[in-house]
């Protein structure tokens, strides 16, 4: 080695005196990003490095190194100056204290601002307290009730000082609007055209766009049943088809008087009104109405029934972590996709110098039809295909009872085990189609391409105790079919040769769905972890499947009957001993456990719900009993109609689970029952999924199998139930994984329509 001078030792002493560049944190690193428009794959390009190297700075898994790292603090500096983050109180999520609504809250900090208002004691339901949450003078971290560690907080998002009042408000019939956070407001509106004046001109309500090039969230006012009769509307919908108020009912005509409009769907459970932007400022308003279950119980669970500030509480959190609610969690799911990609962004005009709108590159950017067998039958594409159709769906099989054996039929328990978010996981890093369909034939098979491909798998012949990888049904492939190009990247990978007859291809592609992959799955993780449900990767599964216990137990539970939940936690049993701690616990305590898992389990059920509503909203079907085939439909016209981005999911997602069955079989001769969508069922010698996954011998799971934990991809415990039972449904033609739960909680096919 070349001896250094003294110049050069004292620069690398200063150097080192100095310190390496100062980063933000990284949440406020995947913040400033998104603030400015920019993805993780652009960083990438600019600062010469990998996509997955953004993407561990920003989870805070590894720092970059000089030179890189001070290039990108430049980076960040300079939007920090362009999109400087507001202090922002911590948003109440399900860890808050609640208090007396008669106690003031404390004054808004907007001038013009609504002042709050103590909630009175009229009009509250008869079987829940009277009490609201108020705004707390400062954050509150009250003592938790769990050992557990739970995932680090992330930083609070910054609050865009037009919107002081948070993303939504709930509005009872004496004019009581509550707030995210126990705001209380006072809305004096007597009319629908009134409450919109109000809520665009004075309440403070709304939330900021998730892109730079989208729109901010529209304000969202959900009407109990007595908001609803204040403002003339019905307790019940006479026109169950249509689900909309008819074109001369006095509210409608109210709207139309004031020139406000209503969209296409009319004044429905989720109605928007709006009138035209005004030099770009957004002039709209969106409804939720209880009373016409606006909230759905297969998404929200009895949210509808929750006094009007723990509803509050719950829609707020789900619109904080993931997005205004806008109707039903799966159009919730799909505008999601717009708001995190929009399908325009401002370009200028080379030629008059005008800032005009153009594609935005990476996003859908425009309607465009599918080729012919992605379609489903009644598009107009299909009309006269005659070539066969792709069927990507997921599982739905049981082993034939023939290939019982008869050691698994004398084993006691049949476990079922559900993957997480199966979809979600499957959207990750998923490289989908962006543009027209490409017809080719005989090409050459290309794993890296999305597409559909008709391929002849009808020779491949594979363990029959296991269902075919290559079908939904899992049965052998019966001559040449349509896939998806996870689909056959699989069959490639188990050592078959892949010769495509033809295939419809995509030549602009892109993984579209990561942002919105990254932002479900971080809403997601954070609710799990707020339940005391452990949430890292390397977790103990013992202690995850006893906290998902103990949440079940406690969100199940009736609150008013305090002593049938301290018997349910007596009989759990874990390593940590937590149930048996908590049923020492006093009757408030308990209470107050129940209700903070109740409306937890709510949050958690949309956001699933979201993640498979908003991948089937992709291939939107017909509705209406006048349509005919061949007609288009309105869904058609919208850049999200993606038929293969929905194909390409479900493949990648039933693949997954397929690859870890096979790992199972050949680790350890086990194989399925039964599967149906992201539940599989396997025969075990004790009711736990700890008593059949195979372990290494310090514990931890072996890798490619089945992986007990909270995130996408992981799995828990679907439910028990004695071996006899599912060999006796097996034997009757039907899915044990339908009824392993038990308890009347039968499982439905994930198609997110």
């Amino acid at each position: 080695m070349q001896k250094p001078t003294e110049e050069e030792l004292f620069a690398a002493v200063d150097e080192l005196l100095t310190g390496e560049p100062e980063l933000p944190q990284p949440a406020e690193r995947a913040r400033l990003r998104e603030a400015a428009g920019v993805s993780q794959a652009r960083l990438a390009e600019v600062l010469r490095t990998t996509k997955q190297s953004v993407k561990n700075w920003e989870s805070g898994r590894s720092e970059p190194r000089a030179p890189r790292r001070q290039a990108y603090l430049r980076l960040l500096e300079g939007w920090a100056v362009q999109y400087p983050a507001e202090s922002a109180p911590v948003p109440e999520t399900f860890t808050g204290p609640t208090t007396d609504a008669n106690m003031p809250p404390a004054p808004g900090d907007q001038a013009g601002t609504p002042a709050p208002v103590a909630r009175p004691e009229t009009n509250s339901p008869p079987s829940r307290s009277t009490s609201a949450p108020s705004r707390p003078a400062g954050p509150v971290r009250p003592t938790s009730m769990s050992r557990r560690p739970a995932k680090p907080r992330a930083a609070a998002p910054a609050v865009d000082p037009r919107f002081p009042n948070g993303p939504l408000a709930v509005l009872d019939g004496d004019g009581t609007a509550y707030c995210l956070g126990g705001v209380l407001l006072d809305c004096p509106a007597s009319t629908i055209p009134q409450l919109v004046d109000w809520v665009l001109k004075e309440s403070g309500i709304g939330a900021a766009r998730l892109n730079r090039h989208g729109n901010d969230s529209d304000p969202l006012i959900v009407l109990t049943e007595s908001a609803a009769a204040r403002f003339g509307l019905p307790a019940h919908l006479e026109d169950r088809r249509g689900l909309r108020l008819a074109e001369d009912h006095p509210v409608v005509k109210q709207v139309a008087k004031a020139k406000w409009k209503l969209t296409q769907r009319g004044f429905g459970p989720w109605p928007r009104i709006y009138r035209p932007a005004q030099k770009s400022q957004r002039q709209c308003v969106q409804l939720a109405i209880l009373p016409w279950d606006a909230l759905d119980t297969r998404a929200w669970g009895d949210a509808a029934t929750l006094h009007p500030a723990d509803l509050a509480r719950v829609l707020g959190v789900f619109a904080t972590r993931v997005l205004t609610p806008r109707g039903s969690t799966a159009v919730t799911g799909l505008e999601l996709m717009t708001a995190l990609r929009p399908p325009t962004r401002p370009v200028k005009d080379e030629a008059s110098g005008e800032w005009v709108s153009g594609p935005n590159p990476g996003a859908l950017t425009s309607a465009m039809d599918p080729a012919p067998p992605e379609a489903p039958p009644e598009h107009p594409v299909a009309q006269g295909w005659e070539r066969g159709f792709l069927d990507e769906e997921a599982y739905q099989w049981v082993r034939d009872p023939n290939l019982l054996s008869d050691e698994e039929c004398l084993l006691p328990w049949a476990v079922g085990i559900d993957i997480n978010t199966a979809f979600l996981a499957a959207a990750a890093r998923l490289t989908v189609g962006l543009s027209e369909p490409v017809h080719v034939t005989a090409p050459a098979f290309d794993k890296k391409i999305p597409g559909v491909w008709l391929v002849d798998l009808s020779h491949i012949e594979l363990d029959p105790r296991l269902p075919s990888p290559f079908t939904s049904n899992g049965q052998r492939p019966q001559g040449p079919a349509w896939y998806a190009t996870p689909t056959l990247a699989y069959a490639e990978e188990l050592g078959y040769e892949i010769r495509p007859i033809e295939a419809y291809v995509r030549e602009e592609t892109g993984a579209y769905l990561d942002p919105w992959h990254d932002r479900l799955k971080d809403a997601y993780l954070t609710t799990t972890a707020e339940m005391g449900i452990p949430v890292d990767k390397d977790a103990d599964p013992a202690v995850f499947l006893e906290a998902m216990a103990l949440h079940k137990t406690c969100a199940a539970a009736d609150e008013d009957n305090v002593e049938g939940l301290r018997a349910a936690l007596r009989e759990l049993a874990g390593p940590c001993g937590d149930a048996a701690r908590l049923a020492a616990a006093n009757d408030a305590e308990l209470a107050a456990l129940t209700s903070r898992h109740r409306q937890g389990a709510m949050v958690l059920s949309a956001v699933k719900s979201t993640v498979k509503g908003g991948i089937g909203k992709l291939r939107e079907r017909p509705q209406g009993r006048h349509y005919n085939d061949g007609e288009r439909w309105p869904a058609l016209e919208r850049p999200t109609w993606n038929a293969l981005i929905r194909a390409l999911v479900i493949s990648k997602a039933r693949v997954n689970m397929h690859r870890k069955m096979a790992k199972l079989a050949a680790l350890i001769g086990l194989y399925p029952l039964a599967v149906l969508s992201d539940c599989v069922v396997y025969a075990s010698h004790g009711p736990s999924p700890l008593d059949f996954l195979p372990r290494n011998g310090d514990g931890t799971p072996v890798y490619g199998t089945f992986r007990i934990g909270a995130n996408p991809g992981f799995c828990k415990l679907e439910g028990v139930q004695e071996m006899a039972w599912a060999v006796d449904l097996i034997e009757q033609g039907y899915n044990p994984a339908r009824h392993i739960k038990g308890g009347g909680h039968d499982a439905v096919m994930d198609e997110g329509e």
